[in-house]
């Protein structure tokens, strides 16, 4: 069974908020604040929206598009693109490591949105007087992180037996919406509080002796491929997922512009809220000026933040926001264990409930090897996947689709698109920027991460 047997998007809008859906996650609401915060505020955000627009937009449209052509899983969409046995074999080889990237992303993605899905249960156990298990719920404990990261891991796969458009499409277009209301609602009201002006100061005044410092460079980057899921196959397979007839430019735009709006959203609510916890006397900062828990920063300073408004307020603004992280995290996640799952039951003659049942349980059993080893294996698997696979990954479609894809056949496929002319001077610069420039733009990263 081909992947674009499985099933396709039933509307342009479906697609969207499911393209959507998966780049905007954890990556936007918790990597960018967390980075943009760490590494100098505006002069963060100015560096990464230039990424975006001269990496993170081709990337993505070469993503779709490889995957579009091939109809099928990543490995074979990429040998696809090739002539030559040896092509194709080195083709099928990055396709499956992008696969086995999106698998092991799943690990410390679903311990992750599991803390989410905690916190956001804690608030309503103090309302109901249940204060240990509250205080369980928020504690770092080897329990609380095992139960909650196969709670995140089940809900993932409830959504994913369910298929392309009953499954994925249906729900990316429940909880996009809902995401986005969420997070302007909570962009208004933080906003409104005392020390918010300061934050919001920090975010869009850029200091420009910044922007060509080297972990600004590349905190900018691993967020530019962590955000929008380059370089873990799950873009190739919704690209499969789509008509030919599609202009992949348009949607490819809006899915960009979706992702880094709530990107800036999310800094938005997040560093302002950091000054007005500051303001109610929560210590955000050290004394050398760096920030403190970095890492951490939406499970220390936001509940901190929370706990100084007092009332039944504290508790329904903890829900609300953390019920946010849950849906933000369970979109991507959605996306990306589709990898696996597609891949399997295509490439076997297994039902898609047999197939997400072991690509689930195969992730279940990979996040608690994590989970028992969480100080050796958590922040190497960050660094291994997004650090590391995402931007080979993606240097190896940058190469295929410039210099491997047959050019005729390159034209042959967006001439396809409805309404789209492949002489537009849009068209005929796209191939060429991603055979030399997008390449070369990946390779002084990858040197500055290695060095």
């Amino acid at each position: 069974m081909s992947i674009a047997k499985q099933g396709h998007f039933s509307s342009r809008i479906g697609f969207i908020m499911a393209a959507a859906g998966s780049a905007v996650g954890v990556g936007n609401i918790w990597g960018f604040p967390t980075q943009a915060a760490t590494h100098g505020g505006g002069a963060f955000l100015l560096v990464y929206l230039f990424l975006i627009l001269v990496l993170g937009y081709p990337m993505l449209m070469a993503e779709l598009m490889i995957g579009r052509h091939g109809q099928t899983n990543p490995a074979d969409a990429m040998a696809k693109v090739a002539s030559r046995p040896l092509t194709k074999k080195i083709g099928k080889a990055i396709g499956f490591i992008s696969i086995i990237t999106a698998t092991l992303i799943c690990t410390f993605y679903s311990i992750l949105s599991g803390w989410f899905v905690s916190f956001a249960i804690a608030p309503v156990a103090e309302l109901t007087g249940q204060t240990q298990a509250a205080s369980w719920l928020m504690d770092f404990s080897l329990s609380r992180n095992l139960v909650f990261t196969l709670v995140f891991i089940a809900m993932v796969i409830l959504v994913i037996r369910q298929g392309v458009q009953k499954g994925i499409e249906r729900w990316s277009k429940r909880l996009m919406p809902m995401l986005l209301l969420i997070l302007v609602a909570g962009v208004i009201y933080i906003l409104t509080q005392p020390g918010a002006m300061q934050g919001l100061e920090v975010l869009l005044v850029p200091d420009f002796s910044r922007v060509f410092e080297a972990d600004v460079l590349i905190g900018a980057l691993g967020q530019t491929f962590f955000s929008l899921t380059i370089g873990t196959a799950a873009m190739m397979v919704y690209g499969a997922y789509l008509s030919q007839k599609e202009d992949l430019a348009k949607l490819t735009a809006y899915v960009t512009l979706t992702d880094t709006s709530v990107a800036f959203l999310a800094a938005l609510m997040v560093i302002p809220a950091m000054y007005v916890a500051q303001h109610n006397g929560v210590q955000i900062f050290a004394d050398d000026g760096s920030l403190l828990n970095s890492d951490t920063l939406v499970f220390t300073v936001l509940p901190a933040l929370f706990d100084t408004i007092g009332g039944i307020s504290q508790y329904l603004l903890a829900i609300v926001f953390f019920i946010l992280m849950t849906i933000a995290g369970l979109t991507s996640a959605i996306s990306i264990v589709e990898v696996p799952t597609s891949y399997l039951v295509e490439k076997t003659n297994l039902s898609r409930d047999r197939a997400t049942l072991i690509v689930g349980s195969l992730i279940a059993a990979l996040s608690l090897v994590v989970v028992f080893n969480f100080e050796t294996l958590f922040s190497f698997m960050i660094t291994l996947t997004t650090e590391r696979a995402q931007p080979l990954i993606a240097l190896g479609i940058a190469i295929y689709l410039g210099w491997v894809w047959n050019r005729n056949q390159l034209i042959s496929a967006i001439a396809q698109q409805e309404g789209v002319n492949p002489n537009s001077l849009f068209w005929k610069v796209w191939p060429w920027y991603v055979k030399y420039i997008c390449p070369l733009l990946i390779i002084m990263i990858i040197v500055q991460l290695i060095s």
